[in-house]
């Protein structure tokens, strides 16, 4: 009886109204994330608006023939930026020569060829190749590389192709070319980390696609990870390069630091960032100083570039992980 008593009696259906949760937490992270993205995009603003400013006379004085003029005389107050953007150019092109076939080779076996018992072992010493300061690989530089690079490979490259402009005239050893090998020994590194980290994100639904179909071990590397990664390598190139036009006291050392434009890779050169570090405690007047200046404007503009550049290529990527990529 007292049970159908009990189903006699009305139920409340009422829904129970809950109190809404906070979301104060979750915004105040969102805006403390927001002030530190923002904090960064404001120091870059911020460098470029002091470069800007510390650089106003010479832009007034000089215009746009800064870019375009040869001369570098601080005596006579004629100041142009050529040969400092033809070294930063040519060496650093010559170091993409050099390190992206190595460093793309090296992340190919790592990633496809290596025995997983030598994978780790070789991916830390790459990363301590990347540990080493500039001044000490500048050392090196000076006191090894170069005494064998005047010793056996320069004779050889100008006996084979000293009738090309770019292996002619005589050999000093500090030179354009061995800048360029120096910074090749510094970007191959991160090239080699970004490349590994690229092949890693391919699929391996494409490397087994590839292996039905009967591909051997190099087509299946060729056809369904390189071809698949093709613009996330270019990307890692991209990013080796804006690390490259940035180098400053090991290509210091090494590269001959003197203001010129000629054809052969033998010959002493200049880079933006050289002249910085090299001149800038000697600048006794205005004008130079703030030819010194617009010369860091000059490398911080080239640098943002190269970097948007690899940004837009990375995330044009189709199928492949960019955000591993870039980490």
């Amino acid at each position: 009886m007292e049970t159908v008593a009990n189903a006699a009696l009305p139920v409340d259906t009422t829904p129970v109204k809950l109190a809404p949760p906070s979301r104060w937490g979750d915004r105040v992270f969102e805006w403390f994330t927001l002030a530190m993205a923002l904090v960064v995009v404001a120091l870059v603003f911020l460098v470029g608006w002091q470069l800007a400013r510390g650089s106003h006379l010479a832009i007034i004085r000089f215009g746009f023939h800064f870019l375009t003029t040869s001369t570098w005389d601080p005596v006579a107050e004629q100041y142009g930026a050529l040969p400092f953007i033809y070294g930063t150019a040519v060496s650093s092109l010559i170091a993409l020569i050099i390190a992206v076939p190595l460093s793309v080779a090296t992340a190919v076996f790592l990633t496809e060829l290596a025995p997983l018992w030598i994978r780790q072992p070789l991916v830390s010493l790459i990363e301590m190749l990347a540990a080493i300061p500039s001044v000490i690989l500048g050392l090196w530089g000076i006191f090894v590389m170069i005494p064998w690079l005047r010793a056996y490979p320069f004779p050889i490259l100008k006996r084979l192709f000293g009738w090309t402009p770019l292996f002619s005239g005589p050999i000093y050893g500090v030179s354009m070319l061995a800048g360029g090998i120096i910074i090749a020994i510094m970007i191959l590194p991160i090239i080699t980390s970004v490349s590994r980290e690229i092949l890693r994100s391919v699929p391996n639904l494409q490397r087994e696609a590839a292996y039905a179909l009967g591909g051997t071990r190099w087509e299946v590397t060729r056809i369904a990870v390189l071809s698949y990664a093709k613009k996330g390598l270019f990307g890692a190139a991209i990013l080796g390069l804006g690390r490259a036009l940035g180098e400053t006291m090991a290509v210091t050392m090494v590269i001959g630091n003197t203001p010129q434009i000629k054809a052969s890779l033998f010959a002493p050169g200049y880079t933006l960032a050289s002249v910085i570090a090299n001149e800038f405690t000697e600048a006794t007047t205005d004008l130079y100083l703030q030819a010194l200046f617009e010369i860091g404007l000059v490398l911080l503009a080239i640098t943002i570039v190269a970097n948007l550049l690899a940004q837009v290529l990375l995330r044009s990527m189709g199928g492949i992980s960019t955000t591993r990529a870039v980490q």
